[in-house]
């Protein structure tokens, strides 16, 4: 028999998926909450072993939001698994629910059995199930997310190691005299070795060269 809990702010979900999935035979619903501070109270009630063991979490709610209750939650009670439950497919709240430690992500519009089927797979495989409209933006997301990192990853090694150098002093604050006097070279070397970063950066000026630094990771 597998242990969970359900927290929606919604009252008629709460009461329809405790009813639907409460039929399943090998699934027991221990209790419904409105909202992540409500079920952070139920489970200090709960002696450790009649804790859920997996928690369907819904995103948008009032008081304590999905994401903040399972960031918290995962800390307290590592052992317990969340699939997240949401209206939502926004790119942020994929991967701030994954981040904070969830262990799947599916739309609400999944019917009672295809939750259960997923429920059943978290506890036997520990598998990270989705819906797959979701599965579908996440390999996309990861796949623009790793194209990024290649361009970075270009454009880093398009610098050279004493530019890499120069770079490094400018994001500490260093001007250009500064760097030179650091690095024992003429003010006119360190000039040009600034404008050669920033041509190959695309950018005109210190600031944007620190910004693309520091947001691309060239500088480690």
């Amino acid at each position: 028999m597998i242990r969970i809990a359900i927290v929606d702010d919604k009252r008629i979900m709460r009461v329809e998926r405790s009813r639907e999935i409460g039929a399943n035979s090998n699934i027991k619903v221990l209790f419904t909450a409105q909202n992540g501070q409500e079920f952070m109270e139920k489970m200090k009630e709960l002696p450790t072993n009649e804790h859920p063991e997996i928690v369907l979490m819904d995103i948008d709610m009032p008081e304590k939001n999905g994401i903040e209750t399972v960031r918290d939650a995962k800390i307290i009670y590592p052992y317990v698994e969340f699939l997240m439950l949401t209206v939502f497919d926004e790119d942020d709240k994929i991967f701030e629910a994954i981040k904070a430690g969830a262990s799947g992500y599916l739309l609400k519009e999944e019917s009672s059995s295809t939750i259960c089927e997923f429920i059943q797979q978290v506890k036997e495989f520990r598998s990270v199930p989705m819906s797959p409209a979701i599965a579908r933006k996440a390999l996309r997301l990861l796949s623009s997310q790793s194209q990024t990192e290649s361009k970075n990853q270009e454009s880093k090694h398009s610098l050279t190691t004493r530019e890499l150098v120069v770079l490094k002093e400018l994001v500490n604050g260093l001007d250009y005299k500064e760097i030179a006097e650091q690095l024992c070279v003429s003010p006119n070397t360190v000039r040009n070795q600034i404008s050669s970063i920033y041509q190959k950066l695309q950018v005109n000026c210190k600031v944007d060269a620190v910004k693309i630094a520091i947001k691309t990771g060239i500088i480690n």
